[in-house]
């Protein structure tokens, strides 16, 4: 297999289209579906289902996507530190810091310039990535530091709470339930709605999946997207109700209400994780994003409530559950 195959195999998983796919990495058609079929048969098995009508993972594709994301990953970085040596830069190192789709990204902001001034030869690189990426470059240790979503597996991982973050809707302004202060997972089930796909951000959709389950509702999406922008250009045109989180909104969509969702489930920990052995400048970047954790309010107005304790031994959500940094393991409180 060789990277076309893995650029090939990434872009359609992402899309779940082949022409748009090709597009994207600027190749023709034939030429995306030739290496996706290549790297398939060297494999032994189907990376995706095709019908003339939608494109999907398979198993072995959704077990595969981390690992493709990380080798590609691997890969440029590889190609940047070997064009630094070739260029005589060789005093400086390199610290790969991965943040999930639909994290806020305020807080590295405010942290990465402190960063540079306590560690200037560092070369600071960072780079979008699922939460499920993440963890496998974590453990393989070509990145080292990471912002993303809880998830259930994060054995050989350290992982702290930064905020506790509450799932809201994007509801038109003229829609029924617009005048709404809050909503329950009931007053959703069969509404259609918009979300964002779940090779992207597996940890979110499971835990709404969670919230639905437990509220006895049917969750129905009918469209994904890649961004919280997307989702509300599709719900302003009438596609259907929006889902994300406060920390994606960075601004209030013109036209449209943003309604928190309550019940048990409805909100999510975003946490900061690094390797069982963190780099100085990766300790340091965690604790700067802790401590400015506990300052500021999450990047959404309302209802999320930020946490995290660069003195404990696990960061506090605001619903009370923990990550605990050795096991992984949730300790009850979590609404």
């Amino acid at each position: 297999m060789d990277r076309i195959e893995l650029e090939a195999f990434v872009a359609v998983a992402e899309e779940l289209h082949f022409g748009r796919a090709a597009v994207r990495l600027h190749r023709g058609q034939p030429t995306v579906s030739d290496a996706v079929r290549r790297l398939e048969s060297s494999l032994g098995g189907r990376l995706f289902h095709r019908t003339s009508r939608r494109v999907s993972l398979t198993d072995l594709g959704e077990a595969l996507l981390p690992d493709a994301r990380a080798t590609l990953a691997q890969l440029r970085r590889f190609q940047q530190r070997g064009r630094a040596l070739a260029a005589g830069d060789r005093a400086r190192t390199t610290l790969v810091v991965a943040h999930a789709e639909y994290t806020g990204h305020q807080l590295l902001l405010r942290c990465l310039p402190q960063l540079r001034e306590r560690f200037p030869d560092v070369t600071i690189v960072p780079e979008s990535m699922p939460t499920t990426a993440q963890l496998t470059a974590l453990r393989a240790e070509t990145i080292g530091l990471g912002i993303g979503w809880a998830t259930g597996d994060v054995t050989g991982v350290r992982a702290r709470v930064l905020s506790t973050e509450r799932f809201v809707a994007l509801v038109p302004a003229d829609h029924p339930l617009a005048g709404r202060t809050g909503l329950s997972t009931s007053d959703l089930s069969t509404t259609d709605l918009l979300t964002w796909p779940h090779q992207i951000n597996s940890g979110l959709c499971d835990r709404l999946l969670s919230a639905f389950r437990i509220g006895g509702a049917d969750l129905r999406i009918i469209r994904t997207a890649d961004s919280v922008h997307a989702i509300a250009a599709h719900v302003a045109a009438g596609a259907g109700i929006g889902i994300t989180v406060e920390s994606a909104l960075d601004h209030r969509p013109p036209g449209l209400r943003v309604i928190p969702l309550a019940g048990p489930s409805t909100t999510v920990d975003q946490v900061v994780l690094t390797p069982a052995e963190p780099s100085d400048t990766a300790t340091a970047l965690r604790d700067l994003l802790l401590q400015a954790s506990t300052e500021v309010p999450s990047a959404g107005a309302g209802a999320g409530a930020v946490a995290g304790d660069s003195d404990s031994d696990g960061g506090g959500g605001a619903g009370g559950g923990l990550v605990d940094e050795r096991s992984g393991c949730r300790t009850p409180g979590h609404g």
